[in-house]
């Protein structure tokens, strides 16, 4: 493997600094079942509804999920670490084996693997798939979106999983104009402490 260049090194570790939610990407079909934890995962549009993940070509499951031509995102809850390391491969259990555990939905005509109990599923065809670099970034058209609303969420930041759980309801003095940043503060509404001004 050639030794990576400065900027090479400069980019991982920015992007090591990007908080990303944890996804485990099936597919399923004429090449086969497998699966991989992947955080290069985004919204594109949804007109029509489509989101993109990215794929190292050099990985042994690129070219099962480009000739399947479905997959599905499966987005990880709080209390996933685990198999986030199991489909990232770091615990060397044979994917046959992660795919007998009765954690999958049965039946549910997507043809591909859903994790029954996925914060978020994305479900679709590859519509299209575009070399960059090292990697495919494949453009997946949805047709099936599912969001639970209860629950934590796994992210991976600094080279670590964390779990980010569910924000408190906002206090009634924070004040969150559509046309502004989200997180500011309108002054006017913070309460003032006795006896300050």
């Amino acid at each position: 493997m050639p030794e990576l260049s400065a900027m090479q090194l400069a980019f991982r570790a920015a992007m090591a600094n990007l908080p990303a939610a944890v996804n485990i990407v099936t597919t399923d079909g004429v090449a086969g079942r497998c699966g991989m934890t992947v955080t290069a995962v985004c919204s594109v549009s949804d007109s029509p509804p489509t989101a993109l993940v990215c794929v190292n070509r050099n990985s042994a499951m690129h070219n099962v999920f480009r000739e399947n031509g479905r997959v599905c995102i499966n987005v990880l809850s709080g209390d996933d670490e685990e198999l986030a390391m199991h489909f990232a491969g770091a615990t060397k259990v044979a994917m046959a084996d992660r795919f007998a555990w009765d954690i999958w939905e049965d039946d549910t005509g997507d043809g591909v693997p859903i994790l029954r109990a996925a914060h978020v599923v994305l479900a679709g065809r590859i519509a299209c798939s575009k070399t960059v670099g090292s990697h495919s970034v494949m453009f997946v058209e949805l047709d099936r979106v599912q969001t639970r609303d209860q629950g934590d969420s796994l992210v991976y930041f600094q080279r670590k999983f964390h779990r980010l759980s569910v924000p408190v309801e906002s206090p009634d003095w924070l004040f969150y104009d559509e046309w502004s940043d989200p997180i500011t503060v309108t002054p006017a509404l913070v309460p003032v402490p006795a006896g300050g001004k």
